[in-house]
């Protein structure tokens, strides 16, 4: 983003959070979050829905139009003509078409705006049994908003969290409604400049804000629901997951899903397919324990169209399995790093633990054997978990290791920079597992047979500082790791490497890829730290011979001591001078 568009995104979440935040002395942070969610919810749907609307309009007046033009002719007089307009803007098949969300008249910003300021008990419209509906608060008439989306859209059914159990004010609501209202998710405008940001986007960046917001109010630490969106973006290049079933057992607010929608989108015109046909290809499945999250993703993927499954509710990944039976083409997760207290002595016998029992006291292993669990035939994951999985011999997490290497699981392992993490310091890293290396089971022509064949990149030195305590990666740094894996899983790494290879083809970087043998890996006691194998990065050749440079070197190192010894002397002689002595 650019400066402009930062700047408009922090005052969005500035105007925003003040508003929410006023209900805090009648509201616990743990509950006032869904009102403000629920909000937020409605008011996007609106502007999404509204926008179509307006597009719509335009379109039936337009005698150009060959698909939606309404001639006034056919109409008798201008008044019948409105009335035929408005009518037409009612079918829902229009908005379906163009992937919106469709709204219910009484679930419109509109008509929460219109009719919140109205004395309790005036009639509001009829139903549809011809009775008179009338006002009975405003978080009634918010809740009956909420209950219309869910009858509309199916999927919802469930999630949409009701507010009036909370007892607020009309007032304090009308606030937050008002203040709403002056802020629109469609065709932002910041200090008289045209953004060019996606409604979208600016949904779930203002989620992302919220959900840091509410848990810094709880006491939990500010960024423990979501993961950086370059390593978002970076994982869901290196996979590619065009079609199939993909799954993510800690999805918080479904960021990997948003992403892998995205990829689809960005990359459809280079791969010669139409968007919206291959989106019809992925299904997506996921599982949050937090009932917040669970909530926000399902509505995260409803607004964007996207085909969901997240279980019957929200539940433990490791004690209440939502998909037991589930085989996914894709798996990609962050879940929380080094979880102490996840065991249960009914986990014992998991049949999950194919390759070793995990330490009661780390979830490390658990998390990344529930993903193999869950692994098509030729499916292929992505899990980030904290640097000490790579190396860690404690509790049975060596021999795990060692099973995962020695059954050709591992595909490429990728040593992430410092500082990328709002909750926390620990350095992470990237492991990539795949069940068919052979590339035999279903023919990929991008890939070859990887058999015995590690890949290892050590990303340390990318990236830039966002800001003082922030790092992140740039385009040209995701596109230097992803194609180098690609670029591996296409070409046989060549002992001549940077010699007669094309571009685009494989080669070892010292400092930075290596594609490692198993014996290698053996060599170092299946630690997988891609430093031990990368080597150190080459110094640029300056032309002087080696000798010549040291002999260089040293003597101006002893005219530098020379110096010093002289320097070090007047010092002393000076101090005498003045009575003083070292």
């Amino acid at each position: 983003m650019n400066n402009t568009e930062q700047q408009f995104l922090k005052a969005l979440d500035d105007k925003l959070w003040k508003a929410a935040d006023k209900l805090r002395a009648n509201l616990d942070a743990a509950n006032y979050k869904h009102v403000v969610l629920g909000l937020i919810f409605l008011k996007y749907v609106s502007d999404a829905f509204e926008e179509r609307q307006a597009e719509l309009l335009e379109r039936f007046k337009d005698e150009n139009d060959d698909i939606y033009y309404l001639p006034p002719e056919d109409y008798d007089g201008d008044e019948d003509y409105q009335q035929a307009l408005l009518e037409e803007l009612e079918i829902l098949d229009y908005y379906r078409e163009a992937n919106v969300f469709w709204v219910p008249k009484p679930a419109r910003w509109s008509t929460l705006k219109e009719k919140a300021v109205l004395p309790v008990g005036t009639v509001l419209w009829q139903d549809d049994a011809g009775n008179d509906v009338k006002l009975r608060s405003v978080s009634w008439l918010i809740d009956n908003a909420l209950e219309e989306i869910e009858k509309s859209n199916a999927k919802l059914k469930g999630i949409l969290n009701r507010i009036s159990q909370y007892q607020l004010d009309n007032d304090k609501l009308l606030g937050l409604i008002n203040t709403f209202s002056d802020t629109s998710f469609t065709k932002p405008v910041f200090e008289g400049e045209k953004l060019s940001l996606h409604s979208k986007d600016i949904l779930g960046h203002v989620y992302e804000y919220f959900l840091g917001q509410f848990a810094l109010a709880e006491g939990k630490q500010g960024g423990q629901y979501y993961t950086p969106k370059s390593i978002v973006t970076l994982i869901v290049e290196m996979l590619q997951p065009y079609s199939g079933r993909v799954y993510d057992p800690a999805m918080g607010s479904g960021g990997f899903f948003v992403s892998s929608d995205k990829f689809i989108e960005e990359h459809a015109s280079e791969q010669h397919y139409d968007a919206s046909e291959q989106k019809k290809h992925i299904s997506v499945y996921g599982q949050e324990s937090n009932p917040t999250t669970w909530r926000l993703a399902a509505m995260n993927m409803a607004i964007r169209g996207i085909d969901f499954n997240f279980g019957k509710k929200n539940a433990d990944t490791f004690l209440d399995d939502q998909h037991p039976d589930l085989r996914a083409d894709f798996v990609m997760a962050n879940p929380p790093f080094n979880i102490k207290d996840w065991w249960s002595e009914s986990l014992a016998d998991d049949v999950r633990w194919k390759y070793g029992t995990p330490p009661k006291g780390n979830a490390n292993f658990g998390w990344m054997q529930h993903m193999i669990h869950h692994l098509a035939p030729t499916g292929s994951m992505a899990l980030l978990l904290a640097n000490g999985s790579m190396s860690s011999n404690t509790n049975n997490e060596g021999e795990i290791r060692k099973r995962l290497v020695e059954e050709d699981l591992v595909e490429c392992m990728v040593a992430l920079p410092g500082q990328l993490f709002t909750n926390t310091q620990i350095p992470a890293c990237i492991w990539f597992l795949t069940r068919d290396k052979a590339n035999g089971m279903v023919r990929n022509e991008k890939k070859r047979d990887r058999r015995e064949e590690f890949l290892f990149i050590d990303a340390r030195n990318l990236g830039y500082m966002r800001d003082r305590v922030l790092r992140d990666f740039t385009n040209d740094d995701i596109a230097k790791i992803t194609d180098t894996f690609h670029a591996w899983q296409q070409f046989s790494p060549s002992p001549l490497a940077g010699e007669g290879r094309g571009e685009g083809e494989y080669q070892d970087i010292p400092g930075f890829c290596k594609s490692a043998s198993l014996d290698e890996i053996k060599k170092h006691d299946f630690v997988l730290t891609p430093g031990r194998y990368v080597g150190a990065q080459e110094q640029e050749d300056d032309g002087e011979p080696f000798a010549e440079k040291m002999a260089r070197l040293t003597g101006q190192l002893r005219e530098q001591f020379a110096e010093s010894d002289r320097l070090e002397a007047e010092i002393k002689r000076n101090l005498a001078g003045l009575g003083y002595e070292l």
